[in-house]
């Protein structure tokens, strides 16, 4: 049967999950995700925060809203009650005014990670191999420095550790001019984990986590992006 998340987003006609529901799929998969909440009002907002615990992050939970840095959606290192407040009107007047069709679930509010160091782990589905995985730097790098490694599903781990190992940027994950190295078998465990989560789900289209904060004992994804494959 098909996970309750993805069916809810097809009883709706969604193909783009939200940050949210993104974020449990990938939990059931044993993937590290930074803790995420949905609120539905300002003070919701003010009160999820206030629970999580200060700073926190904002972004408009929306799946008609597919880049929402570009659009004025995100707010990034809110420390007090106060800021959260008015980080959410702004997030609504920006998206409503952007984007006057699109279907807003709420705000979700999630705790600021600790920095590390930025990767991406992304899947597609080509049409002659089928679902292919994607690992490289993450955050804006992934755009400039385009420094990945891709691999066909199903991983073995021998795959997973070539394509940690390969990009020319690896040298920063082994930690560089004093940097600690982040934990490489960790990155390695993930990549086999989500291979073997979209073989076993074959209606994910594609898929990114980015960024991953790696360390030195473990990695969290902070940002998800699912998008489903239209039903038949």
């Amino acid at each position: 049967m098909e996970n309750k998340i993805i069916e809810q987003a097809r009883a709706e006609g969604r193909t783009l999950l939200t940050e949210i529901e993104a974020k449990e799929l990938l939990k059931t998969a044993g993937v590290s995700v930074v803790e995420t909440k949905l609120a539905v009002s300002r003070e919701q907002a003010i009160e999820i925060s206030q629970k999580l615990g200060f700073p926190v992050a904002l972004k408009i939970a929306s799946a008609d809203v597919i880049h929402k840095t570009d659009a004025g959606g995100v707010k990034l290192g809110l420390k007090t009650a106060t800021q959260v407040g008015k980080a959410y009107d702004d997030i609504m007047k920006a998206i409503t005014k952007a984007f006057p069709q699109a279907k807003i679930e709420g705000v979700s509010v999630q705790t600021m990670a600790k920095p590390g160091v930025e990767v991406i782990i992304g899947m597609s589905k080509d049409a002659q191999f089928g679902p292919v995985l994607m690992f490289g730097l993450g955050g804006i790098f992934v755009e400039i420095l385009k420094d990945v490694a891709f691999r066909i599903v199903p991983l073995e781990k021998r795959d997973a550790a070539e394509m940690v190992h390969e990009i020319k940027g690896f040298p920063l994950l082994q930690g560089y001019r004093g940097s600690e190295p982040v934990d490489i078998v960790n990155l390695e465990n993930i990549l086999l984990k989500v291979s073997e989560f979209v073989e076993k789900t074959p209606e994910i289209k594609e898929l990114d986590l980015n960024p991953i904060f790696a360390y030195k004992d473990g990695a969290v994804a902070v940002d998800a992006r699912v998008i489903l494959e239209k039903a038949a």
